[in-house]
């Protein structure tokens, strides 16, 4: 599944897919640590907000659930032309009242936004976006979710889970079911030489985000 350029709205799987496998490489990459860090950290994490991605450089988003069945994701890449074009950009044009728009015009009014996205009733949508956009970073932001080979190569890299392809395809489906437990997970991921896992903040991390609800 690719993207095009800029997104469209089609280019998604469905927000749950999307959610379990960026809550999955969130819950491999989680430590105690960087539970206390809170929003000052790097890379994907879960919390009370929903899920986070921040390269504290060229690219960071945020997935939200906001009730039942519907989602918001909002952030920005450095390939996004969106806050940049003239005549200028609506992001919020066409948004539902349930999106936490107070939080995206404090984003808007800092120029730290790069796009919106919302679904609900099962369809993602956005706002509608002049023939001259070229690009509004979706692309280079989500590919790395949206793309399921790319998934499993990160979960299964010396930086995730360290496992082989068929391991790390079991973990994607037990994810991507919403039937996770530490049962299913410990036994497959392998200890990185460079760090310590940190079971306790990983079982934590996929609970949070709902990865065992089956």
């Amino acid at each position: 599944m690719t993207i095009s350029r800029p997104g469209l709205p089609g280019d998604l799987p469905s927000a749950e897919v999307l959610w379990a496998r960026w809550a999955l490489v969130a819950a491999l990459e989680a430590t105690t640590a960087d539970e206390q860090a809170g929003h000052h950290r790097t890379g994907n994490w879960v919390d009370d907000e929903g899920l986070h991605l921040d390269d504290c450089g060229c690219t960071w988003w945020g997935f939200a659930q906001r009730g039942e069945g519907r989602y918001v994701l909002f952030g920005e890449d450095e390939s996004s032309g969106v806050k940049w074009h003239e005549p200028a950009v609506d992001m919020l044009a066409d948004a539902p009242a349930w999106l936490p728009h107070e939080e995206l015009q404090d984003l808007l009014k800092g120029c730290q936004l790069g796009c919106v996205y919302w679904y609900e009733n099962g369809t993602w949508a956005r706002a509608p976006y002049p023939a001259t956009l070229d690009d509004d970073g979706l692309d280079c932001g989500m590919s790395r979710f949206v793309d399921r080979k790319k998934v499993l190569w990160t979960i299964g890299d010396e930086d995730h889970g360290a496992m082989p392809a068929h391991d790390a395809e079991t973990l994607l489906g037990h994810a991507e079911g919403y039937r996770l437990t530490p049962e299913v997970l410990m036994p497959l991921v392998t200890e990185p030489d460079w760090r310590e896992l940190d079971r306790p903040a990983m079982t934590r991390a996929f609970e949070r985000a709902g990865l065992n609800r089956a």
